[in-house]
Parts: structure tokens; C-alpha cells; sequence
């Protein structure tokens, strides 16, 4: 088990999380801190101190409380810190509902422990990428996701995962079926579970330029062929791009979730079964998300040593906030759809 500083309002206020983040050698010391708020009332200046220090700290800040609410003054602290882990069914959304506060910071913890940079980076681009304007979100998430493809955890992830066979070719890899003002947008990989590999992306946002440019178009169904919506992107492909600044420039010179997020209340995704990475991030840009019963929403980069990169730390936290993004991410865990409706990540099971 990850051993975890643990600090209180006042301490922070104090500068727990102030100090350097890297050691003379230049590794990271302590990324994760927590922050106990199980204790009661914290006099003001107490909690100014405290907020100001965590909206300036380089560390990743959990809270734990014992609460399913907290108190206004305590939850201006909780809105800036990343994350806070709460006993019960807390419905504010800096706060992540878990039936152990304590157990729930050990897993979090270990997820930090072993792709630290990777957590540290997203939690810090969560921290900017909900005030800014979606297409400077994405170029923000972007840069984050290139610079971690150079680093050493995603380079331990390409050295360990097994070798993907190619899927043999699909004439049409997403089917459009034009009725009416009505036009449905199929991913049609289901062998590869709708992953999103260069053939599936670049015929998905051809599509869905289609229905942009032509104003006759008036709701746009994005759905998927098969058991699952999508898998999220084709892991063969990780890693193939021939340098990170490519990478960054193909991935914002053609965002299908950007695409998705322009067609606005126009655009409505359907999904169904085991989705993650890209399937669900691409999915949150539309007005209206539709969830099959049993379907799961998860978000495994971080095991990867990356962030989200298809849009999915500018789409997610504008439908969960940031806060309950960030634990998705940190844990790898699926989400089941009921937890989903409640959060506001889907609209609808149906």
C-alpha cells in the first residue's frame, strides 16, 4: 500500500503542499497530498489561506471527508482542490461519492504511484481546461497528451503491451443513412469493437463534415455496429506517429469530437456496452447521450502513461466537472450508466 501525506485545512494554509516538487535528482517527491475535512468548522482566513495555496500547488490535492454535503465555506475549499472522496450519496459535483473515503484514497493513491507524471499532468490540465473555449481546450489537452508520448511511462506501456494483429479491411468503415432531415452515422468496425483507428476516424469526420456544411440536416444519430459503441482508440496505432509535434498537429487539425461539439443540439450519440477512451469522450461533446442498459463508460489512458486525447478532458468535466473527471481517469474503473445518468455524463438509458 502507497503511503499518503495527509494534511488538514490549516496545514495547507500553512504551505503542506508547498513544498518543491522535485528532489535534487529531479524526481518527484510526494505528487499526491490529501486533505482531511472530516473535522468540523475552519475559521475563515483559515480556508482563504488554504484555497489560495491549493489553487497555486504543483501537487495533486485529494480531500476525504466522511459527509455526503459539505458546508458552503468548506465547499469552496473542496471546488479547489482535485478531487474530494465522500462517504455517501454526495450529489455536489466536487465531490466523488465512495462507500470508504479511506480505502478509496488508497486506490487512487496507487494509481499516482505508478504513471505519477501522467497524474499530475492531467490534474493540472483539468484545473484550465473547463474555463477556456473548447478549441483552445483541446489544443491545451493536446500539447499535454503529445508531451507525455515522449515520456518514459507511455514508453514502458508500447515496451509491455502484447502486439495487436491488423483487423482485416471493412469496405465502408462508417455507414451514413440519409431520412429526411434525419442523417445516422454508423461506426461499422465491430470486430474491432468500433475502435478508432486512422480508416474509422478519417471516414467519421468525413461524415460528420457532411452533416455540418449541409443545413437540410437536422439531427445527426452517431451510433455503433455491433455488441459496443466503441472501444476507444486502436491501440495498434498507439505510439506510430512519427514524432509528438505530428501528432499534436493530426490530432487538431481533425477532431471528430470537435466536429461533434459544432454540430450542437443537432447531434445525438447512442451507445452500448464496454465503452472507453475516445468512445466516450467523443460521445460527451453531443447535446444528447443515450445509454443502452448495462453499458459502462471508462477512461483507461492513465494506465497508458497519457491523458485523454480525444477530447475527453474538455467534453467530460462540462458534463461531470472536472473533479469526478479526474477520478474516472486516475482509477481506470467503469462507470455503470446508472452512476452515469446521475452524474450527467449520459442524458438518458434507453
Amino acid at each position: 500500500m502507497v503511503a499518503v501525506p495527509i494534511t488538514d485545512p490549516a496545514g495547507l494554509a500553512a504551505g503542506a503542499a508547498s513544498l518543491p516538487l522535485l528532489d535534487a535528482s529531479g524526481g518527484l517527491d510526494a505528487p499526491l497530498l490529501a486533505v482531511d475535512l472530516r473535522h468540523g468548522a475552519v475559521p475563515g482566513h483559515v480556508l482563504d489561506g488554504a484555497i489560495e495555496r491549493a489553487r497555486d500547488t504543483d501537487r495533486l490535492l485529494i480531500g476525504i471527508t466522511g459527509h455526503a454535503a459539505l458546508p458552503p465555506t468548506t465547499r469552496a475549499l473542496a471546488e479547489a482542490l482535485d478531487l474530494t472522496l465522500a462517504e455517501g450519496d454526495a450529489q455536489d459535483a466536487p465531490l466523488v461519492p465512495v462507500p470508504d473515503a479511506e480505502a478509496a484514497l488508497a486506490d487512487v493513491a496507487a494509481a499516482v504511484s505508478a504513471h505519477p507524471q501522467a497524474a499530475l499532468v492531467l490534474a493540472r490540465l483539468l484545473r484550465i481546461t473547463p474555463a477556456l473555449p473548447v478549441r483552445a481546450a483541446l489544443d491545451a489537452e493536446s500539447f499535454a497528451y503529445s508531451t507525455l508520448l515522449g515520456g518514459t511511462e507511455f514508453a514502458r506501456w508500447l515496451e509491455a503491451r502484447d502486439p495487436r494483429a491488423e483487423a482485416p479491411p471493412i469496405p465502408d468503415p462508417v455507414l451514413l443513412d440519409r431520412d429526411g432531415d434525419r442523417l445516422t452515422v454508423t461506426l461499422n468496425l465491430p470486430a474491432r469493437r468500433n475502435a478508432l483507428g486512422r480508416r474509422l476516424r478519417a471516414a467519421l469526420i468525413e461524415a460528420l463534415g457532411v452533416a455540418l456544411l449541409d443545413d437540410t440536416v437536422k439531427h445527426v444519430v452517431l451510433e455503433g455496429a455491433g455488441p459496443v459503441f466503441s472501444s476507444g482508440g486502436d491501440l495498434a496505432e498507439f505510439g506510430t506517429a512519427p514524432d509528438p509535434s505530428t501528432a499534436h498537429l493530426v490530432r487538431t487539425s481533425a477532431s471528430p469530437g470537435l466536429l461533434v461539439h459544432r454540430l450542437g443540439e443537432r447531434a445525438e450519440v447512442r451507445m452500448q456496452g464496454a465503452c472507453a477512451g475516445a468512445g466516450v469522450e467523443i460521445p460527451a461533446f453531443a447535446a444528447t447521450v443515450l445509454a443502452a442498459p448495462g453499458t459502462t463508460f471508462r477512461l483507461p489512458e492513465i494506465g497508458m502513461g497519457l491523458v485523454p486525447g480525444a477530447g475527453g478532458t474538455v467534453s467530460i468535466p462540462r458534463r461531470i466537472g472536472r473533479w469526478r473527471t479526474l477520478h474516472l481517469a486516475l482509477t481506470g474503473a467503469p462507470l455503470d450508466a446508472p452512476t452515469a445518468l446521475a452524474w450527467g455524463l449520459i442524458d438518458a438509458i434507453s
